[in-house]
């Protein structure tokens, strides 16, 4: 059954919260304990993990956005539920809520300067009551921003309570053990030596007229609780001094069997957060007796992203996540190919590759389907019947794509020559900009590398990608009989807004003829 997640009140005096970070998508599996997201407080940033489990069907605050506490954040349940009554918030009360009437109060004390109020909060969406697990400040103790308070119990979990006042301990509401409704009077922190007895007494806080409550589920046997502690607690040693550290430093200090004992916290306060555990990295000299430690050492170097890394991650980003790619695999005879430049290059002082007969190849197919070599914009698709054809040229920070202009007027020789001369000077950092700019279709080759079947993303402007693969020997049937042959695997990588599967498909069959008739290219 789906459960509605509401916006928390994550301070006592928090009225809205801020979605900083989804730490979960739509579809995600949820677990009991799960960070959902970073909520922004109007204090801090804090974790926000969910108290159901099941599959995350709805997010109703999107990242970056602002909403009241109680404002529908999220929904959970089982896949392919229907919740649309529960987005539009038509769902009925179910048998665990009731409704009270509570007439509002009005608060007569006076309030001493510098003196606040430190109210029961309410720490998950169903949380209608608190119980003092533990106290970790006593009257009369310095608090400080950030400093835990306590150790909140409520219907779901022991959860530590941040304080978000600095100031001297006055005052404690509740001892450890004791339950009180959210909002009631938990602490009060002020200047040393302030009397707040009167303040203690008669405080009452406002609260609406409407208050929806949930019936607490029966208590566990103190038995079980103490179980479900020690399964939730992450490896710690036995150490005299109180560790902090985040839920979600916490989970993943679990999960890897660290000791946060060992780690120096980066947060407010000393605190350790999700980084400091992440970051981690053991010291076998100082491993504490019955703390399991990995006995190999994780390191890591971080290399700033260069200009060209960050192009290359921009650009293939958007074409990837904007243009509908679907991929044509093929596999092409190259016996005939392997005689052609044989013989080619025999003649004095001429050197071709197979790349060039590629790229003539695919220059002449071109000029025949030109739905290929076209480029889509949002209102209409633009046929190219000049071909430019960009040459995927590796480089030491990336990848750069110069282009051989009219390659389907060139000869093998001019092709060769120019994308040679474009190889040796893109790896100088000598190309320039005019020179990789204009293709209307791009050929990435890593068949020099042996590998034998790949695929690329698309170079946008461009509707089409064509990624070659290795000459491999291999046994083949030809004539009914099996004989030594040579093939080659290309795969086409096209935009599906512009090229249909049809047409590309009649593409690489024309492209086919000339690669396995190479005499053709000369024609």
């Amino acid at each position: 059954m789906a459960t509605v997640i509401n916006m928390p009140r994550l301070s006592d005096t928090m009225e809205e919260g801020v979605v900083a970070t989804w730490l979960k998508q739509v579809g995600d599996k949820i677990e009991e304990g799960d960070i959902l997201a970073e909520i922004e407080t109007d204090k801090a940033t804090m974790e926000f993990e969910s108290f159901h489990e099941g599959v995350l069907l709805y997010i109703g605050v999107q990242e970056g956005e602002t909403a009241p506490v109680d404002t529908l954040l999220a929904i959970v349940g089982d896949a392919d539920e229907d919740i649309s009554a529960l987005i539009k918030g038509e769902a009925a009360p179910t048998e665990n809520t009731k409704e009270e009437i509570v007439k509002p109060t009005t608060n007569t004390v006076t309030i001493p300067e510098g003196v606040t109020i430190v109210t029961m909060p309410r720490l998950s969406d169903t949380m209608t009551d608190g119980t003092v697990a533990t106290w970790l400040k006593q009257i009369g103790d310095t608090v400080e921003e950030g400093d835990i308070l306590a150790e909140i119990e409520t219907d779901k979990a022991t959860m530590e309570f941040e304080s978000f006042q600095e100031g001297t301990l006055l005052y404690v509401g509740l001892q450890e053990g004791e339950t009180a409704p959210v909002d009631s009077v938990l602490a009060i922190i002020g200047p040393p030596g302030t009397d707040v007895s009167d303040l203690a007494k008669n405080y009452t806080k406002e609260v609406p007229t409407t208050v929806k409550e949930t019936a607490k589920p029966n208590a566990p046997k103190k038995e079980e609780k103490a179980v479900q502690k020690q399964e939730n607690t992450p490896v710690i040693a036995n150490h005299s001094t109180r560790i902090f550290a985040s839920p979600l430093a916490k989970k993943i200090a679990n999960d890897k069997g660290i000791d946060l004992a060992t780690l120096k916290g980066s947060g407010e306060n000393g605190r350790i957060i999700k980084k400091d555990v992440e970051n981690y990295t053991p010291n076998t000299s100082t491993t504490s007796v019955g703390v399991f430690v990995p006995s190999g050492e994780e390191k890591t170097e971080d290399i700033a992203n260069s200009q060209m890394r960050k192009v290359i991650a921009r650009r293939l980003g958007e074409s990837k996540f904007t243009a509908p790619h679907y991929y044509l695999n093929v596999e092409f005879d190259m016996e005939n190919a392997i005689a052609f430049r044989k013989q080619f290059n025999s003649i004095p002082d001429t050197r071709i590759s197979f790349n060039d007969i590629i790229v003539k190849a695919c220059a002449l197919a071109l000029k025949k389907h030109p739905q290929v070599n076209s480029q889509w914009f949002d209102t209409h698709i633009q046929l190219n019947y000049h071909v430019n054809i960009g040459v995927a040229v590796a480089v030491e920070d990336g990848l750069v794509v110069p282009v051989v202009p009219f390659a389907n007027e060139k000869t093998l020789p001019q092709i060769g020559a120019e994308v040679k001369d474009y190889a040796v000077r893109a790896r100088q950092k000598k190309l320039t900009p005019k020179e990789m700019d204009g293709s209307t279709f791009t050929i990435s080759n890593l068949g020099m590398f042996g590998i034998e079947s790949f695929t690329s993303i698309i170079n946008q402007p461009n509707s089409a990608i064509l990624s070659v693969g290795a000459i491999v020997e291999k046994p083949v049937v030809k004539e009914r009989q099996l004989v030594v042959g040579n093939t080659m695997k290309l795969t086409l990588a096209c935009d599906h807004r512009t090229v249909d599967g049809a047409t590309g498909a009649q593409f690489l069959q024309t492209l086919k003829e000339y690669i396995e008739n190479p005499v053709t290219l000369l024609v």
